[in-house]
């Protein structure tokens, strides 16, 4: 049976039958032609997309103008335009489609406009945004711009920047107003202002029970103990905030010291199974030598099951124990730290064969990668000094093979190879270039607004996306690590990547190298360049230095009154400057880093080069450092400095080399593609094409 045809085709069909051979003809050949068309131009963009270069941060400037200018491609003339906004170009156009990045080309022209004082034209961008995306991230700053909308917008999108700047400027002027302070407890503690915002809230008759044990949690967190206690207002914490607050208090004077051990010991013996458990326990035992009394307080129960009070109980013993709390605990940093403080204790004595026992207790490759380079670099040293030269030195070659230039990979290089240099004087660089790589956050949104150089949206949409149900997972913390670094915020970037770098046990090979290079911040490099040049002092001790002083941040200060990105004293830096100085002055970069690389010259002309005692002295001062035993030459330089008397000038000493080595080497390396994890080949000195987009 012949199929029907519906009434509107037979009706076209019916028409088509009516003309003359010659008219359907034409139009048989017009609607052929426009499918044809089609067909070419939905296969001429689908060839464009296909050979479509990905445009970053690392193309040059001139090739993205081309391709806005020229490209036939509407999406890469889009992306250019965007990548040359993080550059200051003006965005006009662009919001047409109805993607994400539609949507951040109207913030984008929006937050122009309003910089150039045109309000009217940016209230009507912002409304067009709120109207046509109002479900993007991007929609939250068009909320933060209409008053009307900001409860709203605290509601939709609480985890996002323009919420919790709205929260801090929420004032307190009725009795609700400590709305902002919670909400900034519960989304943002970390904010800038939220510490004032919180405690404000604290101090309101409208904040319930359960609202106080929210912010005193936010006040613990950030360390001010004193102010979270007088929040809770006398009511029992909850394990989380008694956690918080504790922790906070052991950073006190005596007395909020022991309110905070009286805290942590409470959650210990009230709520034993609660996970905040674990964490209190571990700090009432954090210290070399633990309060016996504090730990008979701890219930037999959960004593027997934790590595930190076994830890404890060795320590208190003389050491016996540890290696059946090593091997009991083999992965738990309590453990790793045991043995470290163990080993280096027989180090000191020279009982050579006790370290060794020590330090092969832990299954290889169970520490994080900078506990691990400083475990066989002294593995190697102890059987090295028992006349074993075959097994130190298959140590060391390992540590060479397997770990990225640092302070123990340095000396292992030395040991084998028998020559010692380290010239910090000079104004060389070697390879101090900032090159961009990918985020590879997860998150595509994230991760785009990353390759475009949109680094402050990228943020935006990592803290409206990123999980909060949970603890963040290693590789997790690495992206916001990075995503930090990426806004300015080197002090906590810096300090994440650092904590995560000390407790990540088994990254992959390729985890290890990013989270390691990422940590090589280059930070005011035109200054330090310039500086060094002028001071014929190295640019990586520059760097080296202001990294572990802090952290690149500028307007840091210190309690003993330390300043800026170099942490001068204001006498010292008035004695170099030969006039006085503000602190306001000091927190200039173009003022700081001068100055500090004076008195680093100052340093390495009074020790003749030396650079561990140049570089203690900048910590400690060089009368301090002339004051302590001197190195021998039958002495090995790496026992010197783990005599170091003063546990934070020894710490120091070591980091700032490893600083210093990690910017001095940055000449690539890369890991084994056809194997992964902790104890896999790296290899130096390979080209970044050979790496890939890395």
């Amino acid at each position: 049976m012949a199929r029907r045809l519906r009434p509107e085709f037979q009706n076209a069909e019916s028409s088509l039958d009516r003309l003359s051979p010659a008219p359907r003809s034409a139009a048989l050949l017009l609607l052929t032609t426009a499918g044809l068309s089609l067909l070419v131009a939905s296969a001429g963009q689908a060839l464009l997309r296909s050979n479509r270069r990905p445009l970053t941060p690392a193309v040059a400037a001139t090739e993205l103008w081309d391709t806005y200018r020229w490209s036939p491609d509407p999406d890469q003339r889009r992306q250019a335009a965007l990548l040359m906004a993080s550059s200051g170009h003006a965005i006009k156009g662009q919001g047409w489609g109805n993607d994400s990045l539609a949507a951040v080309s109207l913030l984008l022209e929006a937050e122009a406009a309003e910089a150039r004082g045109a309000r009217a034209k940016a209230d009507a961008l912002w409304g067009l945004l709120l109207h046509r995306f109002p479900q993007e991230q991007s929609s939250a700053r068009a909320r933060q711009h209409f008053p009307e909308r900001h409860q709203e917008l605290l509601a939709l999108q609480p985890g996002h920047p323009a919420a919790l700047a709205t929260a801090v400027a929420m004032e307190a002027v009725d009795s609700t107003s400590h709305q902002g302070g919670l909400h900034l407890a519960r989304w943002g503690w970390r904010w800038a202002g939220a510490a004032e915002r919180i405690n404000q809230a604290c101090e309101m008759e409208t904040a319930s029970p359960d609202e106080r044990q929210e912010l005193a949690w936010a006040l613990g967190m950030l360390g001010r103990g004193s102010a979270a206690e007088l929040c809770l207002r006398g009511a029992v914490a909850s394990a989380e905030t008694a956690l918080a607050v504790g922790r906070a208090l052991l950073n006190g004077a005596v007395d909020q010291r022991r309110a905070g051990e009286a805290l942590l010991l409470r959650v210990a013996q009230d709520q034993p199974e609660h996970p905040a458990t674990t964490e209190a326990i571990r700090l009432l035992m954090a210290p070399l030598h633990p309060d016996p009394t504090l730990l008979e307080a701890i219930p037999r129960d959960i004593a027997e099951r934790s590595a930190a009070v076994a830890a404890a109980r060795a320590r208190l013993n003389g050491g016996k124990g540890t290696l059946g709390v090593l091997e009991r605990w083999p992965e738990d940093r309590d453990s790793w730290q045991l043995q470290w403080d163990e080993a280096r204790n027989a180090l000191l004595n020279e009982r050579w064969g006790q370290a060794r026992e020590l330090l092969e207790a832990l299954p290889p490759n169970s520490l994080p990668p900078p506990l691990e380079a400083r475990r066989l670099f002294w593995l190697g040293f102890s059987e090295s000094e028992l006349g074993q030269t075959a097994e130190a030195q298959r140590h060391w070659q390992t540590l060479l093979s397997h770990h990225p230039p640092g302070y123990y990979r340095w000396r292992a290089s030395i040991r084998l190879q028998g020559s010692e240099s380290l010239d910090l004087r000079g104004g060389g660089a070697a390879n101090l270039e900032a090159l961009w790589s990918p985020l590879h956050s997860g998150l595509p949104e994230v991760d785009e607004l990353w390759r475009l150089g949109l680094n402050d949206l990228a943020w935006d949409a990592w803290l409206h996306q990123r999980p909060r149900d949970r603890q963040l997972r290693p590789e997790e913390q690495l992206v916001e690590g990075q995503l930090r670094l990426g806004v300015d915020d080197s002090w906590n970037g810096l300090d994440q990547l650092w904590r995560l770098n000390v407790r990540w046990a088994a990254p992959s090979c390729q985890q290890r190298r990013k989270l390691h290079r990422s940590q090589n911040l280059l930070a005011y490099l035109q200054i330090i360049k310039e500086v060094a040049q002028r001071e014929m002092i190295r640019p990586e001790l520059l760097l080296a230095i202001a990294k572990q002083e802090s952290r690149f941040s500028a307007t840091i200060r210190s309690t003993a009154g330390a300043v800026g990105l170099m942490q001068l004293m204001p006498s010292t830096a008035a004695s170099l400057s030969e006039q006085p100085l503000s602190e306001a002055d000091l927190m200039k970069a173009a003022v700081n880093i001068p100055l500090g690389a004076a008195y680093l010259v100052e340093l390495l002309e009074f020790w003749d080069g030396d650079p561990y005692r140049s570089i203690a002295s900048y910590n400690a001062g060089p009368t301090t450092v002339a004051n302590w035993p001197q190195p021998s030459e039958d002495e090995a330089i790496e026992l010197w400095v783990e005599r170091i008397p003063y546990p934070e000038t020894r710490y120091y000493t070591k980091k700032v080399l490893d600083n210093l080595l990690s910017y001095s080497n940055r000449s690539a390396w890369r890991c084994d593609h056809d194997k992964t994890g902790m104890g896999k080949g790296m290899t130096e000195n390979n080209s970044a094409k050979e790496q890939g987009a890395e």
